[in-house]
């Protein structure tokens, strides 16, 4: 029996350890789709309500099993909603490949119902890599590229096939002319390592050092352990940039958690003070948050030297995998004898601590949202893998959860894009059917896009042994991130028809999704609701309705925001008293007096 193109390309996708592809169906790949039924849905056809919403799944797969997120879509419409979640791959560096129909050859060119310019439209999201198929002899070359490229450029890369040549016989290329062949799918990552002279000038650096300090992002989730044993021998403190979040647990004492805006103090602290900087696998861009230029000696590890030096003037860069290159620089390390500077970061993180807890449990109007996360970390399995949206409940997922060793969590890193967290959860629950995901998500996140796949996740419940997949709304009726924006940074008060949301009870219509819900509405249902939603035997959807007027502050409030939110509360604020008590409430906490 001939096979056709489409099924060689599910196929490969097997023989590339393809599990799922995310995707929705339409007649730019009815071929493709036909094939899947043949097939017997191997690799199994995940369908999405949205194709930005799979994109956004593939990605979030990958963040969560370090292999490749395969996303599929149909020509014009399809290939065109695609694009965001690929966007937010490009941006935070995850291997991605999308795999996209286009209208029939016979038609390019003719203005034809749903014909889109693809390469033009896919040129700069899959720059690293992407390719039109016009005849079947270009596969395998073609998709073993793209999933080679993916991984190690850690790109989205696209593959375009007309829908037509999806159902002809596939014919592989021959020992000829101009025909292009490819190997058993397989790659092997090399474990770049760095020079014995970068090396030696590394350790001359940390160890006339006195006061260092280290950032990890997600590049170092590979060196956890090397990353630690640097930092005892040092006697440094250790800030994580948000993609780094769960590189190190924070119950380690000298970890100072998340830096930037959405960071803690003790981290702000640590990089206004050291003297010395070692960045590992991160590329956070707030120089701001960074040492004053030329107050720190600075090494940066990275295994792309597109990105390496480009945020702080450092005085060595090494292009190196980051276990790799610790690995070589450990030996060379001298222990520091005085570990004042550790110390004091110890005694810093736990006095921020302190502040959380007191600003977590202040009274809010009806729920404080920073309790929200509070009461999850306190609960929170060993296990668990954490998502969270873009928007103010992010401040929380970065300040107020502790991590603990092996959990995991991720964000939109640099796109910083609305509604991937539920999308995410999904993918983290294909990359760990075994593990509990919990997604934390905004009530503008949960309007836009997150409501309709409640859908999805009751309809692949049923595949996952831990069924738990917990969606947490917070619910304020405010785009409240972009609130606090206008008021802090721009000294404008709140302006309804723009922030003000249409009031829904996310728990009626979770319920009518078929998934169990819980809402809440007072400070003391928070814990319990948790407790429920985590003792669940499947997925759990909680309606938590909050204070929209508890401030993100930052871990370094200038006097230039503090004079335009002071403006704009001036300028006809809504609720502006309570705005005022509650803003003056979270920020005294930080002055009460320290008990060790």
């Amino acid at each position: 029996m001939a096979t056709d193109v489409a099924d060689f390309v599910l196929k490969r996708l097997r023989e590339w350890d393809v599990e799922q592809v995310f995707t929705y169906p339409g007649d730019g790949i009815n071929g493709l789709v036909a094939a899947f039924g043949r097939s017997d849905n191997q690799p199994r056809f995940v369908q999405a309500r949205h194709e930005e919403m799979a994109a956004f799944q593939a990605t979030g797969y990958a963040k969560f099993s370090g292999k490749v997120g395969v996303c599929m879509a149909t020509s014009g419409p399809g290939a065109i909603h695609l694009l965001n979640g690929l966007y937010d791959a490009k941006l935070d560096h995850v291997p991605v490949v999308a795999i996209v129909g286009q209208t029939e050859r016979s038609a390019m060119g003719g203005s034809y119902q749903q014909e889109v310019d693809l390469q033009a439209l896919y040129k700069d999201v899959a720059s690293e890599y992407l390719v039109e198929v016009n005849v079947s002899s270009q596969l395998p070359n073609a998709l073993d590229r793209a999933m080679r490229t993916a991984i190690t450029r850690r790109a989205p890369t696209a593959l375009i096939i007309p829908s037509d040549l999806q159902e002809e016989p596939y014919e592989p290329p021959s020992h000829a002319f101009k025909q292009v062949p490819s190997s058993d799918p397989s790659i092997v990552s090399p474990m770049l390592a760095p020079r014995p002279d970068q090396v030696s000038q590394a350790a001359e650096i940390l160890n006339a050092g006195e006061k260092v300090a280290i950032l990890v992002g997600q590049g170092a989730r590979g060196a956890a352990d090397q990353v630690r044993q640097v930092a005892e021998i040092t006697g440094a403190g250790v800030a994580k940039a948000l993609l780094g979040k769960d590189v190190l647990p924070d119950d380690i004492p000298y970890v100072t958690g998340a830096i930037g805006l959405l960071g803690t103090r003790p981290s702000y602290e640590m990089m206004m003070d050291c003297d010395t900087l070692l960045i590992v696998g991160s590329n956070f861009p707030y120089t701001q948050f960074m040492p004053e230029f030329g107050q720190a000696r600075a090494i940066h590890i990275d295994i792309d030297g597109t990105l390496i030096g480009m945020r702080y003037p450092t005085e060595l860069n090494m292009v190196a995998d980051a276990a790799t290159a610790l690995d070589a620089l450990i030996p060379l390390l001298e222990r520091k004898q005085d570990r004042s500077w550790q110390e004091k970061i110890e005694k810093n993180v736990t006095r921020w601590w302190g502040t959380m807890e007191r600003q977590a449990m202040l009274t809010a109007k009806p729920v404080n949202p920073m309790r929200i996360a509070w009461e999850l970390s306190e609960r929170l399995p060993s296990n668990a893998i954490v998502t969270a949206d873009s928007g103010s409940s992010t401040n929380w997922y970065a300040r107020m959860l502790k991590f603990k060793e092996g959990m995991r969590g991720s964000l939109s890193g640099t796109l910083a894009t609305m509604g991937p967290g539920v999308p995410y959860a999904i993918g983290a629950k294909f990359a760990h059917p075994d593990r509990p995901v919990i997604a934390l998500v905004g009530d503008g996140a949960m309007q836009m896009n997150g409501l309709a796949e409640l859908l999805t996740i009751r309809r692949y419940a049923e595949l996952w042994p831990d069924k738990r997949l917990i969606v947490c709304v917070f619910h304020n009726n405010d785009l409240n991130q972009v609130t606090w924006e206008l008021r802090a940074m721009g000294g404008a008060p709140k302006f309804e028809e723009s922030q003000s949301l249409p009031d829904v009870s996310y728990a009626d219509v979770a319920r009518a999704m078929g998934l169990h819900a819980v809402a809440v509405d007072t400070e003391d249902g928070v814990g319990p609701a948790w407790d429920e939603a985590l003792g669940a035997d499947g997925p759990v959807l909680l309606d938590i309705r909050c204070d929209p007027a508890v401030p993100p502050i930052p871990p370094h409030a200038t006097f230039e925001q503090a004079k335009e939110l002071t403006e704009s509360i001036l300028k006809g604020d809504s609720n502006a008293f309570h705005l005022m008590m509650q803003g003056a409430k979270t920020k005294a906490q930080e002055f009460v007096p320290h008990r060790d």
